[in-house]
């Protein structure tokens, strides 16, 4: 026969009440600890985060500053490289893209005539390098060529033109692939560009979100073609862009 228990203990107290009041105490207990872990778990992460937001924002801010140009000298705010005295009468601002053939076009015809105008200070040289025509390769290589031209730019202006030609003798087809890194580099060391930060920079494409922000700054400042070049900030439109030397009379013109 099965006894059953009234519940009470001999001083008369319920044992299940008691019972269950210590485990509730048990329970409090156990809550309140949890709840000072929390409290601690979330600080340490507010300021986990806070700390890594800070890292962040620093390594944001040197991945910023490396993929910027130095301002002033042969690379301008806006993007530019600038060739000769930047106080010539005469300013010519080239606006192009390594990959467009029409930009090849231009370079054959008068690539020399701007050297020169360069070199015997009738006027400066502006190269505006966009990358506007990646859809036409399939590695990127507009944006790469782009990059590639703040690397050697950087490094000395000096070559820069020789370098220019050369990329643009070497451009490859649309709609195909572009060259690689390793034959930009070769390019560039042809062009006397040995020193080993180019290539570096070459490789690691350091300027490519600068050149998407120059590319859409460019494309909205009303520019609508490449190449687009201007005299004293006067687009010309004429036949002289795409004439043997046509640009050497417009300049001559210009200094009078």
């Amino acid at each position: 026969m099965t006894t059953v228990s009234t519940g009470k203990s001999p001083s008369g107290k319920n044992p299940l009440a008691a019972a269950e009041a210590a485990d509730k105490k048990r329970k409090i207990a156990i809550q309140v600890g949890v709840a000072a872990v929390l409290v601690a778990l979330v600080a340490a992460i507010g300021i986990g985060i806070a700390v890594n937001k800070s890292d962040s924002d620093t390594e944001s801010s040197t991945i910023s500053a490396a993929q910027l140009p130095a301002t002033g000298g042969a690379v301008t705010e806006t993007g530019t490289v600038v060739i000769g005295n930047p106080d010539a009468k005469v300013k010519v601002r080239v606006v192009a893209d390594l990959q467009c053939p029409a930009c090849k076009q231009f370079e054959a015809a008068n690539g020399e005539a701007l050297a020169k105008a360069a070199a015997d200070g009738t006027a400066s040289v502006e190269y505006q390098i966009i990358s506007f025509l990646d859809r036409a390769s399939t590695n990127q290589y507009s944006s790469r060529a782009a990059n590639a031209s703040f690397c050697v730019a950087k490094s000395d202006t000096t070559k820069y033109q020789s370098w220019l030609q050369a990329m643009f003798e070497k451009q490859p087809e649309e709609g195909g692939a572009g060259l690689s890194n390793d034959e930009l580099i070769t390019i560039a060391a042809d062009a006397g560009y040995t020193d080993p930060a180019v290539a570096t920079c070459i490789e690691g494409k350091p300027y490519n979100d600068y050149i998407q922000q120059v590319t859409q700054t460019t494309l909205q400042s009303g520019v609508k073609s490449t190449p687009s070049v201007f005299v004293n900030g006067q687009l010309n439109q004429s036949d002289a862009i795409f004439t043997e030397n046509g640009l050497a009379a417009v300049i001559a013109d210009a200094a009078k």
